[in-house]
């Protein structure tokens, strides 16, 4: 399995900031991609966040089945105050989030009441890259105050975003763990695009993917590339680079470029709802 490091200078800082900004804050947002969520899961995070309230947010639950949004659900819960899950490119799926926030604000906003002032309730949004955490606050305010894209390492520095008249939000830049020790976790961060594309070798990722596809089910690559599964992987990504049309001179079949293509498609739903994490 291949060696992944990729922690950036901005990634200290943000970690720094974080730690400086947190005590401004009423709760967490804690982003995580549905389709890794454990790997999502932070360990430099936690010492930061260990006292606040927390609501994860299963992001882009959208690309996994039901059933196991359900199980990450109760999981998520188990570790944190609550959690919701949510398709944030969907206009208005985070309502309920800004309703879950106020619940757990419930005794500051009823202390201001008492003084005949409207609390003001800030959060701020944590995550990995690419987890969704500006696309998220967009979805709140209704329109796009935060830079997205489905990149990793597109947010830099942070940013206070006005949800309403007495809700805001802190956007953090995505950070990863300063030491990808788990294998399992750094490879699947990298399916998901979580990891910067260019400090991984794309070929060897693609084989990665589609063995762990292979065990999840095979038939999500049958399905969608109208193959048959055998346990020579090579063979795989060549029946592969035939399904796409992915030929070069000599009837080879064009593994590189088939590589990147299998990446793709996972990262854009083809290949169907697919949890990494069990």
């Amino acid at each position: 399995m291949m060696d992944i490091h990729w922690f950036p200078g901005h990634m200290t800082k943000s970690l720094r900031m974080m730690s400086e900004s947190v005590k401004n804050v009423d709760l967490i947002f804690y982003v995580v991609d549905a389709r890794a969520p454990k790997s999502c899961i932070n360990p430099a995070f936690s010492p930061i966040i260990e006292n606040k309230k927390i609501i994860f947010v299963l992001n882009k639950a959208d690309l996994i089945p039901d059933d196991m949004a359900d199980r990450w659900l109760k999981y998520l819960k188990n570790v944190g105050n609550d959690a919701v899950a949510i398709n944030s490119t969907a206009s208005k799926t985070s309502v309920p989030l800004i309703a879950l926030a106020k619940k757990l604000c419930g005794d500051k906003i009823e202390r201001y009441k008492a003084k005949g002032i409207n609390a003001s309730i800030r959060a701020m949004v944590i995550g990995v890259p690419n987890s969704g955490k500006s696309t998220l606050i967009n979805n709140l305010c209704g329109k796009a105050s935060a830079v997205t894209g489905n990149r990793a390492g597109v947010t830099r520095g942070k940013q206070w975003v006005r949800i309403s008249d007495h809700f805001e939000v802190l956007d953090t830049p995505g950070t990863l763990y300063p030491k990808l020790s788990d294998k399992t976790a750094a490879k699947r961060l990298a399916f998901i695009g979580s990891i910067k594309d260019e400090v991984v070798d794309k070929s060897e990722l693609a084989y990665l993917l589609i063995e762990d596809l292979i065990s999840i089910d095979p038939q999500i690559l049958e399905n969608q590339y109208k193959i048959k599964i055998t346990e020579d992987l090579n063979l795989v990504m060549s029946d592969i680079a035939r399904s796409r049309g992915y030929i070069m001179k000599g009837n080879r079949p064009d593994l590189d470029r088939t590589c990147i293509a299998v990446i793709d498609d996972f990262r854009k739903g083809k290949l169907g709802k697919i949890c990494l994490d069990r």
